[in-house]
């Protein structure tokens, strides 16, 4: 647990979160004429005010983190434990609807017990006011950043403090619904040890980071770069780049241009059957060699995308910016199959989730249930706030266990099939290695669709459709062949927009390729955002609906 002396109050908080001298509170006082007349908790009160220099148990104001302004509130736990009672109920509900209003980015920092006992039920229901506000703030379309500290117990926690689009907390912080003191009471023992950390919590998948107070401020301006959705221009900031090019060939942002209309189509105009623009710089199906969907290629496909070597989504992020990791689906599930966050692509701000390809030795871990509804609360933020979307598809196949079928795998495969078709912001799908059964499906729906040049897409690994077809895995790449799982046939199919050339295996030259991918898809973001949403929303409808030609 933190060390109760060097638990940072409320305005130290404050002070060490926000750039110096921005600070502006929003409060109206409480005067002590307004406190109850009953005598235990009005001597209590005047003591807390004694005690803290605050007249509640909550400070609202705004600043500036890192130059961008933002609302703050604070809570104060040396202030009756932090308890919510109706006046700093109504204090919290009133800053939240002012920041809505004036369109700023929320951050909230809580330290509470919860609700106020003295003042009984009505403080009790501040709760739900306190929600609602919040609600709407998201609603907005307006980011909502929580950081909690110790101890954050109770209606709180049930509250405003579990409800960011991003959540972090303080080392060792006591973090849980029912507080120890409240447990012992009730059933006559300790609470078991170590569960209610922050620490827990993010094993978990209920947090995304613990953070020192020291690092909070550039946690938050980089979360909310991308957040905040503005658009950088195509110079935004250079990519970033860990280790050396080997291969580092100048990229310019190429012209997009419409791909040939599908046959019968030629006359329809710009209407919602319209396929989406493509980049001219990317090999369309019509531009293909023609060998590239070969038997040979198709095996040599095959094992190029099974290379340990081969790059995966963190290798992707690491030629992005402003990355924010975030962790688990905030409801106490977390899948190492699937990988979520925030980052920047060139000039474009995004969600990124995807299959996790490490541990590389490994292989692409299978996507569970759990992984299914992580990859579901990002596409929700995206959609709360109108970001847009990039999927990482490079799966082996969807989690194969007792375990997710009693997850419901297959409903979260249906429900995560039904958000990304309906979801109303920008979309854009990576085929960046394998990509077999419902796993890879249900990261598929897009705006557009890019595939590696070695990535493929099949209902199943081309081994088990082999043995349910022939009984026996020999026939695997005929099989693969005959099915069109490869690049140069989902660009035929119109399952794929375009290729990205990997010259000749992204293994052997990763640098090159990730640096090629990253100034790609921050292009193709950028348009994505750029088009109509109806239009954008109708023509991602009319592609699936085309498929197949029926």
């Amino acid at each position: 647990m933190s060390d109760p002396d060097r638990r940072p109050t409320a305005l130290r908080i404050i002070g060490t979160v926000l750039d110096p001298g921005t600070w502006r509170r929003w409060d109206e006082p409480v005067a002590e004429a307004d406190l109850p007349e009953a005598g235990d908790y009005r001597a209590d009160l005047l003591t807390a005010r004694a005690r803290t220099g605050l007249d509640e148990s909550v400070v609202t104001g705004e600043g500036r983190i890192r130059g961008r302004r933002v609302a703050l509130m604070a809570g104060e736990f040396g202030f009756l434990g932090g308890s919510i009672g109706v006046a700093a109920g109504t204090r919290l509900v009133t800053a939240v609807e002012r920041a809505t209003r004036e369109r700023l980015p929320l951050l909230a920092t809580p330290a509470s017990g919860g609700t106020r006992m003295q003042e009984g039920t009505i403080a009790f229901l501040q709760m739900v006011k306190v929600t609602a506000a919040i609600a709407d703030h998201k609603a907005a379309g307006l980011p909502y950043l929580v950081h909690l500290r110790h101890p954050t117990t109770g209606g709180v926690l049930a509250s405003w403090g579990s409800l960011g689009h991003v959540t972090s907390a303080e080392p060792g912080a006591l973090i849980g619904f029912l507080g120890p003191r409240v447990h012992l009471a009730l059933y006559g023992e300790e609470f078991p040890a170590g569960v209610q950390t922050s620490e827990n919590l993010l094993a978990h998948g209920l947090i995304d980071a613990v953070l020192p107070a020291g690092a909070l401020a550039a946690a938050a301006a980089t979360a909310l770069d991308v957040l905040c959705g503005e658009q950088g221009p195509l110079s935004h900031r250079p990519l970033t780049t860990p280790r050396p090019l080997t291969a580092s060939p100048s990229v310019s942002t190429p012209a997009l241009l419409s791909p040939p209309a599908p046959a019968g189509q030629e006359e329809r105009g710009q209407g919602e059957d319209t396929p989406l623009p493509v980049d001219a710089s990317l090999p369309t199906s019509a531009s293909l060699p023609a060998d590239t969907a070969d038997t040979a290629d198709t095996a040599d496909s095959l094992r190029r995308s099974r290379r340990p070597e081969r790059p995966g989504l963190h290798d992707l992020l690491a030629r992005a910016t402003d990355v924010t990791p975030l962790s688990g689906t905030g409801a106490g599930e977390r899948d190492p199959g699937l990988l979520l966050a925030l980052a920047r692509f060139g000039p474009s701000p995004c969600v990124v989730l995807g299959h996790d390809r490490r541990p590389a030795e490994a292989g692409p871990a299978p996507l569970g249930p759990a992984g299914l509804r992580e990859a579901r609360r990002g596409m929700r933020i995206a959609a709360e706030l109108g970001l847009p979307l990039l999927t990482v598809v490079d799966t082996a196949g969807a989690a194969l266990s007792r375990e997710a079928e009693e997850g419901g795998l297959a409903a979260e495969i249906a429900r995560s099939l039904a958000d990304l078709v309906t979801l109303p912001a920008p979309t854009l799908c990576l085929l960046l290695g394998q990509g077999a059964g419902g796993g890879a499906l249900a990261l598929l729906p897009a705006d557009q669709v890019l595939v590696a040049r070695h990535a493929w897409l099949s209902p199943l690994p081309p081994e088990g459709a082999s043995a349910i077809l022939h009984r026996t895995t020999d026939r695997a790449v005929e099989l693969a062949e005959q099915q069109g799982i490869g690049s140069a046939a989902l660009l035929a199919h119109g399952i794929a927009d375009a290729v990205v050339p990997e010259d000749p295996d992204a293994a052997d030259d990763p640098d090159a390729f990730l640096t090629r991918l990253a100034h790609v898809l921050g292009a193709r973001l950028a348009d994505l955002r750029a088009m109509d949403p109806e239009r954008r929303t109708a023509a991602r409808r009319a592609r699936y609906r085309r498929l197949g030609g029926v």
